[in-house]
């Protein structure tokens, strides 16, 4: 994971991004030859980082870059990304309404699922079907009220079938939980966490869809089953918003990482994400104080000021 891969930006943005903010101030060529790229290529991520409101520019010629204070400038960019998200949930509500206000007419591309052995069903006959990929978003209401683990996914892992998740806070409440997640990547899955993610779905292939019914009063045992149809596409883009602005939930391995544990680095991956320390002790078993006191560890071994910067560093150094 690299540090502004959830608000959209590339490797490339990201590592000017961080090597400007070890300059302070820089032009593009002093930047260009500190990150081993093209002047050209430097200067095109300066005019989107520019644009996202992350660096500021100061002159033309030459242009020298300064950091915009990172604390507020990410911050207004979650928060844009996160509209474009909330009106993008409204479109799809609005979609959804208009399907199901007639029942649907033969080779309709919607078809009402209700009862849990049926939703139990489609959800299992959907990954069964599926060739090349699914996508799915994690989070309650679960079917009985109770998370359970999807052990056909370890199946069509083994036979070649691609899973992305994104898992809400929610969904990774427990030590359960985040063993069964741990199981899955380990299996392949590509799993990232979002902890606001709301809008529970599972898309097969990118034709087929499975998705409540209603995401403001959302009935577990209540099901839309979406064929190829234009609702399919606006979840499809939900979906990728989603995943690009979540965190990996574990980290990938890298190679300064010599002396970090498996549990620092779960640690360092959710407190990166978002979440708070409470929710953080849940899904890792221990106590919110002992995620406090680790923490703080944690930011004395970056060197860090403030949770954010140790987020920076830890990310430089290839942590997370």
């Amino acid at each position: 994971m690299f540090l502004l891969e959830p608000v959209g930006l590339g490797r490339r943005d990201n590592d000017v991004y961080l090597a400007l903010m070890e300059l302070r101030r820089a032009t593009a060529v002093e930047l260009a030859e500190h990150v081993g790229e093209s002047a050209a290529d430097v200067r095109s991520s300066l005019a989107t980082l520019v644009a996202s409101g992350l660096v500021h520019q100061l002159g033309y010629a030459p242009a020298t870059y300064l950091i915009v204070a990172p604390d507020e400038a990410l911050a207004a960019l979650i928060q844009r990304r996160r509209g474009d998200l909330a009106r993008m949930q409204v479109r799809a509500e609005e979609l959804a309404q208009r399907l199901r206000a007639g029942p649907p007419r033969a080779g309709s591309p919607v078809e009402l699922v209700e009862g849990e052995d049926a939703v139990i069903a489609s959800v299992t006959r959907l990954q069964a079907q599926a060739r090349k990929e699914v996508l799915a978003v994690d989070a309650p209401p679960y079917l009985g009220g109770q998370w359970n683990p999807n052990d056909f996914e370890i199946t069509q892992l083994a036979g070649g079938v691609e899973y992305r998740f994104v898992y809400s806070a929610d969904s990774l409440s427990t030590p359960l939980h985040v063993a069964n997640m741990r199981r899955c990547v380990e299996a392949g899955e590509q799993a990232r966490l979002l902890p606001d993610a709301s809008m529970k779905m599972l898309i097969v292939d990118r034709h087929t869809a499975l998705m409540p019914a209603s995401y403001q009063e959302p009935d577990p045992a209540v099901r839309l089953l979406v064929r190829e149809s234009a609702l399919i596409d606006v979840l499809v883009c939900c979906f990728e918003e989603m995943w690009g602005r979540a965190t990996p939930v574990l980290p990938e391995p890298a190679a300064e990482r010599p002396v970090l544990s498996a549990r620092d680095g779960e640690l360092l991956a959710l407190l990166g994400s978002g979440m708070k320390d409470r929710s953080i002790a849940r899904a890792l078993g221990v106590t919110e104080r002992t995620v406090g006191r680790r923490v703080t560890e944690l930011m004395a071994e970056l060197g860090a000021q403030s949770r954010f910067q140790a987020g920076l560093l830890a990310a430089r150094k290839g942590w997370i």
